[in-house]
């Protein structure tokens, strides 16, 4: 099961996260995302449990609870979407005074 949890502390780190969720299961792995750029947290993550009953008391029981200072929300991660164009046409150019000559 994969889990996806946010509002985390800046300072929460992938090892935290870990020990928190190992109170329920066994956890196949804890990651916090991080900015390309800045290295720092972006605030959420992601946990992994094998065993679906663990992972869905975890969820039960930690949804809205304080973890080192904030509020977590805590659910079961949905598939990434892959990213649409967003509707612009990425072909040709503007047309601005294309025909002048």
């Amino acid at each position: 099961m994969n889990i996806y949890v946010s509002n985390l502390n800046f300072s929460t780190t992938s090892e935290s996260l870990q020990d928190l969720f190992a109170e329920y299961g066994e956890v196949d792995s804890a990651k916090i995302i991080t900015d390309r750029e800045t290295g720092r947290s972006r605030g959420f993550g992601f946990v992994e449990m094998s065993d679906n009953r663990a992972g869905q008391k975890a969820i039960d029981e930690l949804n809205e609870t304080d973890f080192e200072g904030k509020t977590i929300s805590v659910n079961i991660a949905r598939p990434k979407k892959e990213r649409s164009s967003g509707g612009y046409n990425r072909g040709g150019g503007g047309g601005y005074n294309r025909n002048r000559y």
